[in-house]
C-alpha cells in the first residue's frame, strides 16, 4: 500500500502556509477544510494580517532596530515568564524568514507600519499588509496555492480521525457534510483547524471569565483539534489562554482598529468614565469591559485619529455600518451616545492634561493625546477572538505526547497548538495568534520535507 500525498493539511486558513511551503520543497499537498465559506469565515481571514517578524529586512530599510532576543524579551514581560519558551523562541527566530519568504516567493505585498507601536511591542515589528485585513491575505495564499500543481483542496471535508497508516505514516479520516467518509493515506497530517471558541461547553470550561461574550471568529473552531490529538495520546497545555478584543463594533459586527487607542482615544463606559488603562492590551481589556454596567461602552476620538484609522479595512466597515456618531462637542457627543456629559467632558479635558505633562494618568496610561472636535464616538463590545491554548508542540510543530514524544506524523499549527501568549488574556501580543498560525505551519513543512530527504537544502535561496 503506497501513500496517496506527503502531507494532509486539516485547515485551509494558515494552514495554506506548510501546503505552499511544502509544495515547494517537493512535496505533495492535500489540504481539506469543513467550512465552504472559509474564504471569509476562518480566523485567518477575519485577522488583521499582523505577523512579528523580528529582524527583517523591512524594519532594516525603516531604520528599526530588533531581534528575535528583544522579541521574547517582550514576549516574557507580556506573559510574567510563563509562555512556553520553546515554541516562543522557535518562532522568534523564524518571523523574519516567514514574512520575507511571503514577500519573495507567495507575493504578499508585506509593509511594515512604524507611526505607532502595539501594546507589548517595544519597537515596530508587527508586518502586515495594505487595508490591514486577513481576508487579502487569505486571497495571496489560495493564489500560490492555485498556481502549485503539487496541491490539491478538498471543501467542504472534515477531518474526523487520524489513524495509522502505511509505512509509519498516518491515514486521515475525512467526512462531508452528507456523513460519507473517506480515507487518504500520507506521510503526515498537520492539525491546522484552529482552538475551541466556538465551542458554548469548551469555552465555558476553560474560559469562565468571557463565557457568555460574543465571540467573533471561525465557526468550525470547535476544538477537533484536541479531540483527534489527545485519542492519539498528544498532551495539551494553556487550555485557559486567549485573544480576547474590547473594540468590536455593537453596529457593525466587525473590528473597531485598536490604533485608534494607541493614538489616543478613550475607552469610557456607559457612565462616560474611563476605567482603566487602555493601552495595556486590547485582549485583556475585552474582559474588563464585559465587566461594566451593561458589558459595554464607547471608544472617543477626534478626526486626526479617524483619519489614520481609515487604513484599515475594518474601519471602513465600521464606517459604512454608519456606525460613528459625530459631535461638534464634548457635550453634544455624550447627548448622541447617552453618558453624562459632565463625566466625558471631564475625561476629555483631563487626558488632555495627560498629553500637556500637567497630570499623570489614574490609571497609570503612559500614552494620551488632547481630543480636538470635531469629536466622533463609537459603541463598542467585547468579543472572544480565538483561544490559545491546544496541542503542546516542540519547535518543528510536531505534537507531543505526555511524556514530551513526539506523536509520530503529527503536527500541530495556530489555534490547534498551545501558543505562546502564556495564560489568560494579557499575556497576547499583537500578532501572536497569527505568528504560531502561519510559524508552526511552515516550521511543519520544513520538517517533514527533511525527514522526507535529509540532504535538503531548506534555505530560502535552495527551497
Amino acid at each position: 500500500m503506497t501513500i496517496d500525498v506527503d502531507l494532509v493539511v486539516a485547515g485551509a486558513g494558515g494552514g495554506l502556509i506548510a501546503a505552499i511551503r511544502a509544495a515547494q520543497l517537493g512535496l505533495d499537498v492535500l489540504v481539506v477544510d469543513a467550512d465552504e465559506n472559509f474564504r471569509r469565515g476562518n480566523n485567518t481571514s477575519m485577522s488583521t494580517a499582523m505577523v512579528p517578524g523580528p529582524g527583517s529586512r523591512f524594519q532594516t530599510a525603516a531604520g528599526v532596530t530588533d531581534s528575535p532576543r528583544l522579541f521574547l524579551d517582550d514576549v516574557a514581560r507580556k506573559t510574567g515568564g510563563t509562555a512556553d519558551q520553546r515554541i516562543a523562541a522557535a518562532l522568534a527566530h523564524v518571523g523574519a524568514e516567514l514574512v520575507e519568504w511571503l514577500a519573495d516567493d507567495v507575493g504578499v505585498p508585506i509593509e511594515l507600519p512604524t507611526d505607532f507601536s502595539y501594546p507589548g511591542h517595544s519597537v515596530p515589528r508587527v508586518h502586515s499588509i495594505p487595508g490591514r485585513h486577513g481576508s487579502a491575505l487569505l486571497g495571496h495564499l489560495l493564489d500560490a496555492a492555485d498556481r502549485s500543481d503539487r496541491i490539491d483542496l478538498l471543501v467542504p471535508a472534515r477531518l474526523v480521525a487520524v489513524e495509522p497508516g502505511p509505512d509509519g505514516g498516518r491515514t486521515a479520516v475525512l467526512e462531508n457534510p452528507a456523513g460519507e467518509r473517506e480515507e487518504i493515506t500520507a506521510r503526515a497530517v498537520l492539525l491546522a483547524t484552529n482552538g475551541y471558541g466556538a465551542d458554548i461547553g469548551l469555552v465555558a470550561e476553560h474560559l469562565p471569565e468571557i463565557a457568555g461574550i460574543h465571540y467573533h471568529g471561525g465557526e468550525h473552531s470547535r476544538g477537533d483539534a484536541i479531540r483527534i490529538g489527545t485519542a492519539l495520546g498528544a498532551a495539551t497545555g494553556y487550555l485557559d489562554a486567549y485573544q480576547g478584543h474590547a473594540a468590536l463594533s455593537a453596529a457593525a459586527h466587525t473590528l473597531v482598529t485598536w490604533t485608534a487607542v494607541m493614538h489616543g482615544a478613550a475607552v469610557v463606559d456607559s457612565g462616560g468614565t474611563r476605567f482603566g488603562d487602555e493601552t495595556a492590551g486590547y485582549s485583556e481589556y475585552a474582559a474588563v469591559l464585559a465587566g461594566r454596567p451593561g458589558g459595554r461602552g464607547w471608544m472617543v476620538f477626534d478626526s486626526r485619529i479617524d483619519g489614520l484609522c481609515r487604513a484599515f479595512g475594518d474601519y471602513q466597515d465600521v464606517l459604512s455600518a454608519g456606525a460613528v456618531r459625530t459631535a461638534d462637542d464634548p457635550a453634544e457627543l455624550a447627548r448622541l451616545i447617552g453618558v453624562p456629559a459632565a463625566a466625558l467632558e471631564s475625561e476629555i479635558g483631563a487626558l488632555a492634561d495627560v498629553a500637556a505633562g500637567t497630570r499623570a494618568d489614574r490609571f497609570g496610561r503612559g500614552t494620551a493625546a488632547e481630543l480636538r472636535a470635531p469629536l466622533h464616538a463609537v459603541e463598542i463590545v467585547p468579543a472572544l477572538f480565538h483561544t490559545q491554548g491546544g496541542l503542546l508542540v516542540d519547535e518543528h510543530a510536531r505534537v507531543l505526547d505526555t511524556a514530551g514524544e513526539p506523536v509520530p506524523g503529527l503536527y500541530a499549527s495556530g489555534g490547534a497548538a498551545a501558543g505562546i501568549s502564556g495564560h489568560g488574556a494579557a499575556g497576547y501580543l499583537a500578532g501572536n495568534g497569527l505568528l504560531p498560525a502561519l510559524g508552526l505551519a511552515y516550521l511543519a513543512a520544513g520538517h517533514l520535507a527533511r525527514s522526507a530527504d535529509p540532504t535538503r537544502n531548506l534555505t530560502p535561496e535552495g527551497a
